[in-house]
């Protein structure tokens, strides 16, 4: 797949190659899941997505830029460790980019001490072949798709375990990160596709511009930012309509199958703690599990560094 002058992209593994040239080409690999496929952002031919459209604006007169995207829609953390990271990293990026998780809060097999290991896995071997990892932290499912409080707070605190070890991570590996997790995001639905959990054309525009800004802090960037306009028109409301009765009714089946008996019970949980007035023993359990995956993945003091953020904002 080709891109402007300056940019080659393909999805997939890659052929190894001897990193950056002569000539100044800067390598970018996209993992994760349907958020970095380009899920909500369609163009002629397939998705773009936000990792695409930065991929552009990191070349420049004197560099160019090869952009491969191996993230996979649907894909956990583990997918990510076990069948992107090897090929992302025989690829030798010099920018990586590592943004997964929320799929995993969508599972009854939801287990935060796993991710973070896998997590650190997939940084760890990013970081050892010299790749900058560029990392985010985002918004519930359960805000993103405004449902009802019981059934919201268990999906928010999984979450919120989520970005905390995503936020240590970036510390560890002194990761460009990009906090995407503001109620202001969420409530603003020019930024959000029909399904309300992946972006329309302008959240992508809006993610790219976000980590445009902290990579051309550390003079990573050297083109023009995307715009934040989209180029393609918003989806009609029949279109909508469509992608509810047809893509949407499926995810929200297999979804059922998987997490909603569970998320039941948890729902069940809450509702018994508020009327008792206990629910800060759910909050106090998931911290001291949160506590505990920290532990396995916190830095010497000595390899702390500042991580710079961008609000989404603007």
């Amino acid at each position: 797949m080709s891109g402007p002058a300056g940019l080659h992209t393909t999805a997939g593994p890659a052929t190894p190659g001897a990193g950056a040239t002569a000539r100044g080409t800067l390598r970018f690999a996209a993992l994760g899941d349907s958020l970095t496929e380009g899920i909500g952002d369609p163009v002629p031919g397939g998705w773009r997505g936000w990792a695409a459209l930065l991929a552009e604006g990191l070349g420049g007169a004197e560099r160019d830029v090869e952009f491969r995207n191996f993230a996979v829609a649907g894909s956990l953390s583990a997918d990510v460790r076990d069948h992107q990271a090897a090929a992302a990293a025989a690829f030798r990026p010099d920018i990586a980019s590592v943004v997964v998780g929320v799929n995993d809060t969508l599972r009854r097999s939801f287990d935060i001490r796993l991710l973070a290991g896998r997590l650190d896995e997939i940084c760890a071997q990013l970081a050892e072949g010299g790749a900058v990892i560029l990392t985010a932290c985002l918004p519930d499912p359960g805000t993103a798709l405004g449902l009802p409080a019981p059934l919201r707070r268990p999906l928010a605190r999984r979450q919120r375990a989520v970005n905390a070890v995503v936020h240590a991570l970036s510390a560890r590996y002194d990761a460009v990160h990009l906090h995407a997790a503001d109620r202001t995001w969420v409530q603003d639905r020019s930024l959000w596709s029909v399904d309300r959990l992946h972006p329309a054309e302008r959240g992508h525009r809006k993610l790219a511009a976000g980590f445009h800004r902290l990579l051309a802090d550390r003079g990573l960037a050297l083109g023009a930012p995307p715009g934040p306009e989209p180029q393609q028109p918003p989806p009609t409301r029949a279109a909508a309509a469509r992608w509810l009765v047809t893509e949407g009714t499926g995810w929200l089946a297999r979804r059922s199958t998987d997490l909603l008996p569970q998320l039941l019970g948890l729902a069940a949980a809450e509702i018994r703690h508020r009327v008792g007035g206990t629910s800060g023993r759910l909050d106090a359990r998931a911290e001291q599990t949160l506590l505990e995956a920290l532990a396995d993945i916190t830095p010497a003091p000595s390899l702390r560094a500042v991580v710079p953020r961008a609000r989404m904002e603007g």
